[in-house]
Order: structure tokens, then C-alpha cells, then sequence
């Protein structure tokens, strides 16, 4: 980052968060005596969500978390139609309907609303909620995926689809935001504190997911989506197109007397990007003018990517009388996700090239020449399909006038495959073909600009091959043309959950709640992989059994335009189908590497809660004051099942190895809310959370290594003959006390100010570089008799295992402030006008018990993180732009054979706009277009490492979206 770059990032980090703080803080004291007065909406509700009442039924249907239906049940454009006043909706009915959850639930929550049925406001789930207060999130593929909420990763948050927790189409925990279509929600609602009837809560906060329910409607209702998008970069792979497209339609109405309802709602959408890639592998030297940090090797790729969705949607809502209510949903998404990646792997400085012409300048090899290059060209396919179903059936009864039973069943699995292959070509196997001389010259970004002498079009001399002969499969040297992995995922979350609450009369405890919930998770993660070599004589496509080094890329293969990365300087690249490839010039080699064969592993979790609570609502001292004390009892039976291999003198040896933790939580929480002035309030939470570990943590697959020269040697802790890397079946969760308070102003004529504290004591941290002791009996046949003898003698049937445990505490403190104002509540002048606004600052101090004077980086966290949107809405007609900044973060990207690793991430700063407009009569009444932009910015992604942002790791660009799209609502 360069010093004009680092002021201005400072300087507009320090003036959007300090801005929002300020004009909080002012609004917060001043109250409402600066904004025009109106009359208080007679509608608003005052009961707790928690206590599940709504504004048109005293005792209504529970729900499995906190109840926002209350906030659901009349929307703002209901509300105006009743009154006979101007309809408000869209983004001004967005923003009024998301304050109304806010301000009447005694919980810390933000919400993002739909402007209309079918309708988020922004392009995906993940973008509406990174706009909102202490959210941000990680791009992938120049997607909003990976959630932070109040500095804490996905990790540590839970998602929940109509208060039921889901299971994900990812490798562990944490929600793929693709995996739900946006158009089938009615409100998304981020809860910041813990509610003893909030199951599976996260430490740092719980996405509730939250379809529209068919009753609340006022009446039939029938819409149509459609939308063209166009990526800014033009097609970087011929085989892939720029250009996509979004469809959907919701169908909702009521029967017999309104007591019957249904919504209908399907979607489709093919998504694409551009990506333009670089990755630097590293940069070996000290630094310094005699040993320069120079570029340890480069891969700079383009990547096409595809992504197809078609979804659908059903709720059947039943409530023949005040006595019975009955709602049923299904969720069922489809999607399949193509990349295509081209690019040049240039080993460089971490290899054996000769280097000359170097030219140092502040400690960087700025210029270098390297000979004796062997490039690895590589064209890959990776395809990614899955599934993900959800079914719940809810049902309240009425025993009595205060009394309420509720039932509440729900099914949730996901299901995933991956066909990941990579083909190489170079001059000629392990080094032996013609070599190449590289220049690499600094760019001011921190990339490399990369020209190479050889010609990466010319079939004369380009082959199929393992031009850095890097194969091999844990015995002996293989010919690794190519690789195919096919991992499979699939994960089963089954849940019950009972409840009864009743009410009292006369007394400021208004209701109490008992309720139990058993779950039973299963996530089952199988691998298998090949290894690809030229067809030909030869077994294993090993190199000892007469595996060809080489063969010509088939003509058939061609695609007849070679792609450039000139980007980086490489003019062009031989480019070809590989799936082509794969199936007529390739053979397959099983992969039974013992780091291969233990991947296989499934994770199953049973897990018992009880929860009682009392809930608060009425007058102390002339106040009104909500709230509500609880506790939760989780007991927890978590299980893994899989295998431990090693290999000895070449004969891999596996057997199964299979382990059960049982334990239990206690977890007690309390909030308040006290509304000290008219529409002002202090709301005040403490609680004890927790979060389980990553699923891929809690395994019990290991990866043996056996040491056959200390076989017999004492004493056997410091000469081990097994040692492992694996999980740890025995992981704890997370634990976390927190305190949380907010002062919230809501003003008379819409809109609201909020300043919110949190902090967060943390222990059981998982540490993912411990070890522990593991009996490592079950591996003692992979030895002679004799050897199994010394080792049980010397007690030498214990050794060491890396793996995760709870070592971990310490602390996260923050604060974040949020501005909702339509500028009519200033002038009447300036109607139609407004804005939106947060800022947020965290820091946190996490210590692991191997080396305790040292905190480490919270992935996910961004000390600074800011948003401002400033929209206009009125005759039909509105625009938004919205600008969103993150300081430097600790990203999870993928690393060697695609495993997660963490990287440093640079600061980010994006802008999204759009404009639309909406007819208000005639035959095109209903009818509305739109037009959407995304990162106008052009924010690149960028990581580097070992703190030093010149080091640059990763450098993609993902360029601009634009989208164009119709409305018709009937």
C-alpha cells in the first residue's frame, strides 16, 4: 500500500466511523426535539417478540426462537393502506419494517427486510446483511459469502431457517449464503444477544432466516422476477460467456374464510464471473540488500465460473381457529457451479532457476532473471453440484386462555459432489525438456509482471506431462499429468422440539416458557482421488512400471483460441478442453496415500436441550420495561467415525478407529429493555453462549507416521515409534460470557439512532496446532512380531498426536453505531430523501496455553468495518448508492490442494448503486424495472503475509456486475 493510499484509507476509515459515532451520539442525547413531532403509530406493538405475541393476536402461534412476527404481521405498506395515507414501500418500507423488529424486541437484533414480496434489497442474502451493523463479509469469486459478525468469523455464528438450525452444502459449519435463494425471504434478522428459547444461538450472533407467512397477507398476491446481468470483464475463458440471468415467481393466497394460506414461490438463476488471478508462492531472502526478498514462484491463472440455481418454496399455513394454527415449509435448492481455470505455474525462486540481472530496491528483488525455468501449464475443470432440502411443520394449541402448547418438527439435509481436475503440460517430464528464461519485474500493486521467452502455444514442444516430476504416491515416483478429486458431502439434521408457555395475570412477570429440543446431526465427508498419467504401457502410473512420460495433446482437444494472460505479461497460453482430455488421453491411478485414504470420516452430534424462562412486561418506577431471565441445559453425545492409516516399507496398513464425548452446558441468560423516555430505550443483555467446534475439527481420522529406528528406545515419550495428525473427537465448544447494552432513539417521524457495546470473555478456545496423547494399539499390526514385542515392552504404544484442543481464552470488546434517518423527519422539503449508516470497532486479545504471552488474529476480524447507503424513493421512482469499508482482515482462502489456509487480507472499500422506477397507475400499474451495480470501485482482493503488505500473496479481480431487471406484480 502506498503512503497516499494508506492516508486515504485512514482518513475515510476515521471519518465514516467517527462520523456515524458523533451524529449518534448527538441524536442520542438531543432525542427527538430536533425532528418534527407526529403523533405515535397506534399500531406498533409493545409486547416481546420473545414472549411470541403479535400485533393482531394476543396469544398466537409460538415459534422455535424469539417470535418476529410480530414485526412481520403489518408491514409499513399495510399499515398506510389501513390509514388511507400515501403507500410506502420499497426501500423506505425496508428500512421502517427492519426499525420495527429492532425497537420491539428486548433482544440486540438487526434486520434486513424485503422491499416487496420476493424482493431483498440487495442481489444476494449475504449482500444485505453485510450492510448491516458490525457484519461484514469475505468475497469468494467475487461473491459476498463468509459472514463476520462483531469481528467473529462464520465460525463462530449459527443460521437458522425460520428459527430451525440447517445443516450446509460447505465442508463444515458454516452456511453458504448461495444456497438460498434471497427472493424467498421475507425478513433476515441478526441477533446480537442470547434468549433461553434462541436454540443453536451463536457466540457472535444468529442469522434468522425468515419466509413470509401466507395468512398475514391481505390478500392474493401473484409477482414475476426476471433480471439479465453482464460481468465487466469480457470472457476470459472461450468456453464460458460473461452474460447471466435471474428468474422467479411467488404465487400466495387464502381460502375457506381466510384460515387456509399458501405461498408458492420458484426461482432460477445462472450467475457468472471473471476473475483474474494471481498467487505468489512466497518470498524467500532476509530482506536486506545482500539477500533481497525475491519471488519464490508464481501461478497466475484466469477463471470462468458458472454458477446454475433453481430453487423452490411452499408454506402451508392452517388456522381454522384461535384454538389451532399450523404452518408447513419446504425449501428445496439445486445448484451447480462450473469453473474453468487456465494459467502458468512458474517455479522460481524456491526452485533451482539460475537468477541474474537483479535490481534491489527497499529490501525487494524489484527485477530479476530467471533461466532453467520448467513451467507447469495447467488447464483445469471443477465442477460443483449439490442439494439442500429443508421441511418444517410447526403447531400451536390453545389449552386455555393463557395457555399454549407447541409442537415442532424439522428435516434439513444437504448433499454435495466435486469433480476437481487439473491437467499439466510442459516441455518435458521432471525438467527434462527444453528450459525457458523468465523476467519478473515489481509491479506498484505488489504483483509481478511475468515475461517468459518460450512460446506457451507451441504443440511442438508443449506435451501432457509432470514437468516438475512432483508425483508420487508415498512409495515411489509417479507421472502426474494430471489430478482428479471427488469429494462427497453430505449432511442430515433431524429435530424435535416441544414447548409450553403460559401467561400471568396482574403482574410484571407476563409469561413463562419450558421447552425441550433433541437433535441428531450427521455429516459424512468421503474422498477419493486419482492420480492422471498418459495412457500407455505401464501400472499405477508409476515410472518404475513403464508409465509413458509424455503424449501430444490431441488436436480434437483444442479450443483454436489460446487465452492470454497478459495481465501479467504472458502473451498466451495453450489452451484446451480438459475434460477432453481427461476422457481420451488420460489413465487413472488410485490414490491410496495414507494422508488420502483417513480423510474419509463422519461426525455425528445428538444433542438434548431443556430451556425454562420468565419474560418481563410492565411499568417499574413509571417505566415500561420488557424483558426476559432464562436458562438453557445442553447435553451433548458427539461422536466420530473413521479410520487411522500409516505406511510401512510401502504396504499401507488401515484400521478403524471410532470415539464418543459426552458432555454438558449449562447456560443462563437474562435481557431487559427499559424504555427511559418517550421511544428511547436502554436494553441490556448477559449471557453464557456457546459455539461447537468445526466438524472437521471434531474428527477422529488420523495420519500416522511410524518411526521404525526408535523402536524399543526409552524412555518412550522422547522416542516415539507413532505420531499422527488428525481431530479430536474430545473438542469442546467455545464458551463465551457476554455483556451487551445499547441505547436505541426512535423517532416520531421514522427512522432511529443506536449506540451498542459489547464484550465477549472467551474460553475453550480451540487451539488447531496442539497435541495429546493417543494409544496408537489398533496400528500395531503393521509391525513383525518381533517389533510389536519391543514396542509393548517399552510402553511404547503411545505417542503424539497433533490435533486441536480447547487451550485457548481471552477477550473481544467493541462498540458500533447505526443512523437510520428519512430526511422528512428534518423538512418536509427533503421527502423521499435519507440514509442509512453504521460504523463498528473491534479488538480482541485471544492467547493459546502453548505460548501465552502471544495473542493470535481472529480470522474474520476487521477492527474498523463502516457502511453508509443515502437512497431517494418517491413517485414511483428510486436510487441508492451504498459504500462499505473494512480494515485488514484475516482471511480463510484455499491453499495447497485447495485445503483452507489463512491469509492477511487487505483493506476494502466497495460501491454498489442502483436506480429504478415503478409505475403508480394505468396498465402498467404494478409493473417496475431496475437497474444494479455492483463493486463499482473495482476493489481488487488482495492478501499477503507475515505482516508486511508488500509481500503480496494473492492479487484477484473480479471486476464490475451490472444488471438490468422487470417486476410485474399483479
Amino acid at each position: 500500500m502506498s503512503q497516499t493510499e494508506s492516508l486515504y484509507t485512514r482518513r475515510a476509515r476515521i471519518a465514516l466511523c467517527s462520523s456515524t459515532v458523533a451524529i449518534a451520539s448527538v441524536l442520542l442525547v438531543t432525542g427527538g426535539a430536533a425532528f418534527a413531532q407526529e403523533a405515535p403509530n397506534p399500531q406498533s406493538p409493545t409486547a416481546n417478540p420473545p414472549a411470541a405475541a403479535t400485533v393482531q393476536a394476543p396469544a398466537p402461534a409460538a415459534e422455535p426462537t424469539p417470535n418476529q412476527e410480530a414485526a412481520q404481521t403489518q408491514t409499513v405498506e399495510d399499515a398506510a393502506t389501513d390509514s388511507g395515507e400515501i403507500v410506502v414501500t420499497g426501500i423506505r418500507a425496508s428500512l421502517a419494517n427492519s426499525a420495527k423488529i429492532k425497537r420491539n424486541s428486548t433482544l440486540i437484533v438487526d434486520s434486513v427486510s424485503a422491499e416487496d414480496v420476493g424482493k431483498l434489497p440487495d442481489v444476494s442474502i449475504a449482500d444485505s446483511l453485510a450492510r448491516l451493523p458490525g457484519v461484514t463479509a469475505q468475497r469468494l469469486e467475487g461473491r459476498d459469502q463468509r459472514l463476520s459478525i462483531r469481528g467473529l468469523g462464520p465460525d463462530f455464528s449459527t443460521t437458522l431457517l425460520n428459527g430451525r438450525e440447517q445443516v450446509t452444502v460447505g465442508d463444515n459449519r458454516g452456511v453458504e449464503y448461495d444456497q438460498y435463494p434471497s427472493e424467498f425471504f421475507r425478513n433476515v434478522n441478526v441477533y446480537k444477544s442470547a434468549d433461553a428459547s434462541l436454540i443453536a444461538a451463536g457466540i457472535s450472533g444468529t442469522v434468522d432466516l425468515r419466509m413470509l407467512r401466507p395468512l398475514e397477507q391481505s390478500g392474493r398476491v401473484f409477482a414475476i422476477n426476471a433480471r439479465g446481468q453482464m460481468n465487466g470483464i469480457d470472457n476470459l475463458n472461450p468456453d464460458s460467456s460473461r452474460y447471466g440471468y435471474r428468474a422467479s415467481a411467488t404465487y400466495i393466497d387464502k381460502f375457506a374464510g381466510d384460515t387456509l394460506g399458501i405461498a408458492i414461490g420458484v426461482s432460477g438463476t445462472q450467475t457468472p464471473s471473471q476473475d483474474e488471478r494471481y498467487n505468489a508462492w512466497g518470498y524467500p531472502g532476509t530482506g536486506t540488500a545482500a539477500d533481497p526478498y525475491i519471488l519464490g514462484g508464481a501461478k497466475p491463472y484466469v477463471q470462468s465460473n458458472e454458477l446454475k440455481r433453481y430453487g423452490a418454496v411452499g408454506t402451508i399455513e392452517w388456522q381454522p381457529s384461535e384454538v389451532f394454527h399450523s404452518t408447513f415449509d419446504a425449501l428445496y435448492s439445486n445448484f451447480e457451479e462450473t469453473q474453468r481455470l487456465r494459467g502458468i505455474e512458474f517455479p522460481l525462486g524456491f526452485s533451482d532457476p539460475v537468477r541474474s540481472g537483479i535490481t534491489v530496491n527497499n529490501g525487494f528483488a524489484t527485477t530479476t532473471t530467471f533461466s532453467n525455468v520448467f513451467a507447469v501449464q495447467r488447464n483445469d475443470y471443477n465442477q460443483r453440484k449439490a442439494e439442500n432440502l429443508s421441511l418444517g411443520w410447526n403447531n400451536d394449541i390453545k389449552l386455555g386462555e393463557r395457555l399454549h402448547f407447541n409442537v415442532d418438527a424439522s428435516w434439513s439435509r444437504a448433499t454435495r459432489t466435486d469433480f476437481l481436475l487439473e491437467t499439466n503440460t510442459g516441455t518435458g517430464f521432471a525438467k527434462s525438456g527444453v528450459a525457458d528464461t523468465v523476467t519478473v519485474t515489481q509491479n506498484a500493486n505488489g504483483t509481478y509482471r511475468i515475461v517468459p521467452t518460450l512460446d506457451y502455444t507451441n504443440t511442438n514442444i508443449l506435451r501432457l506431462t509432470d514437468p516438475q516430476g512432483w508425483g508420487n504416491n508415498g512409495t515411489q515416483a509417479v507421472v502426474q499429468s494430471g489430478f482428479l478429486n471427488q469429494p462427497k458431502f453430505k449432511d442430515d439434521l433431524k429435530s424435535l422440539r416441544a414447548s409450553l408457555n403460559g401467561e400471568f395475570e396482574g403482574s410484571l412477570v407476563r409469561s413463562w416458557e419450558v421447552g425441550g429440543n433433541y437433535s441428531r446431526r450427521e455429516k459424512t465427508s468421503a474422498y477419493t482421488s486419482y492420480f492422471l498419467c498418459p495412457r500407455g504401457a505401464g501400472t499405477g502410473c508409476t515410472v518404475a512400471s513403464g508409465t509413458p512420460t509424455s503424449a501430444a495433446v490431441p488436436t480434437e482437444a483444442l479450443l483454436g483460441t489460446n487465452i492470454p494472460l497478459d495481465y501479467l505479461g504472458v502473451p498466451a497460453m495453450l489452451t484446451y478442453d480438459p475434460l477432453y482430455v481427461y476422457n481420451n488421453a488420460l489413465n487413472a491411478a488410485y490414490d491410496n496415500r495414507p494422508s488420502s485414504l483417513v480423510r474419509d470420516n463422519r461426525v455425528i452430534e445428538d444433542v438434548y436441550t431443556g430451556y425454562a424462562k420468565l419474560s418481563l412486561d410492565g411499568d417499574v418506577g413509571g417505566k415500561a420495561v420488557k424483558g426476559a431471565l432464562g436458562v438453557q441445559v445442553v447435553r451433548s453425545e458427539q461422536r466420530s467415525v473413521g479410520q487411522i492409516a500409516s505406511v510401512v516399507n510401502g504396504v499401507v496398513t488401515v484400521a478403524p478407529a471410532d470415539q464418543t464425548e459426552k458432555y454438558t452446558n449449562v447456560l443462563p441468560s437474562a435481557t431487559f429493555s427499559v424504555e427511559l423516555v418517550d421511544n428511547g430505550y436502554v436494553k441490556l443483555g448477559a449471557s453464557q453462549t456457546m459455539v461447537r467446534p468445526r466438524l472437521d475439527q471434531e474428527r477422529v481420522t488420523q495420519d500416522v507416521g511410524i518411526n521404525l529406528t526408535n523402536i524399543g528406545r526409552t524412555p518412550a515419550g522422547l522416542f516415539p515409534v507413532f505420531s499422527s495428525t488428525g481431530g479430536n473427537v474430545a473438542l469442546r465448544p467455545y464458551q463465551s460470557t457476554n455483556i451487551d447494552l445499547s441505547l436505541e432513539k426512535y423517532f416520531d417521524a421514522g427512522g432511529y439512532v443506536a449506540l451498542s457495546g459489547y464484550f465477549k470473555h472467551l474460553t475453550d478456545f480451540v487451539d488447531p496446532n496442539n497435541s495429546y496423547a493417543y494409544d496408537f494399539s489398533a496400528l500395531l499390526p503393521a509391525l513383525t512380531a518381533a517389533q510389536q514385542a519391543q514396542v509393548i515392552a517399552a510402553g511404547q504404544t503411545i505417542g503424539n498426536v497433533s490435533a486441536p484442543a480447547n487451550t485457548g481464552r481471552g477477550e473481544v470488546l467493541g462498540v458500533e453505531a447505526t443512523i437510520s434517518l428519512p430526511f422528512k423527519a428534518i423538512t418536509s422539503a427533503l421527502d423521499g430523501f435519507g440514509i442509512f449508516a453504521s460504523g463498528n470497532y473491534t479488538q480482541s486479545t485471544i492467547k493459546f496455553a502453548s505460548n501465552p504471552t502471544q495473542a493470535i488474529t481472529l480470522p474474520g476480524l476487521s477492527k474498523w468495518t463502516g457502511s453508509g447507503t443515502i437512497y431517494f424513493e418517491k413517485w414511483g421512482f428510486q436510487a441508492r448508492a451504498n459504500y462499505r469499508y473494512r480494515s485488514d482482515f484475516l482471511a480463510e482462502v484455499a491453499g495447497l490442494s485447495a485445503s483452507p489456509t489463512y491469509r492477511t487480507a487487505k483493506s476494502e472499500a466497495i460501491l454498489d448503486a442502483q436506480i429504478g422506477y415503478e409505475f403508480q397507475e394505468g396498465f402498467l400499474r404494478g409493473f417496475s424495472i431496475l437497474a444494479q451495480a455492483k463493486n463499482l470501485t473495482d476493489r481488487p482482493f488482495i492478501t499477503y503475509q507475515n505482516d508486511d503488505p508488500r509481500q503480496v500473496i494473492d492479487y484477484q479481480r473480479y471486476g464490475r456486475d451490472y444488471y438490468i431487471g422487470v417486476t410485474y406484480k399483479f
